[in-house]
């Protein structure tokens, strides 16, 4: 895992295509703006879970009948 410190306004870049900005810092609340295209799907953690469970995002439902 790397770990970045930045502030207010700066930029980490994911490739070519992925932007996240720092938007504000409050407190220890942190806004974040993330710029991707739209095939890239950006969840937050606990929706991923509810809409995936352990199984990654192209596999679909895991087919559990030996």
């Amino acid at each position: 895992m790397l770990v970045l410190s930045r502030f207010p306004d700066q930029i980490i870049r994911i490739g070519e295509n992925v932007m996240i900005k720092v938007v504000s810092i409050q407190g220890d609340k942190v806004r974040l703006g993330i710029e991707a295209p739209k095939d890239i799907e950006v969840h937050r953690q606990e929706v991923w879970l509810k809409l995936y469970g352990e199984n990654e995002p192209d596999q679909g439902p895991s087919d559990s009948a030996a």
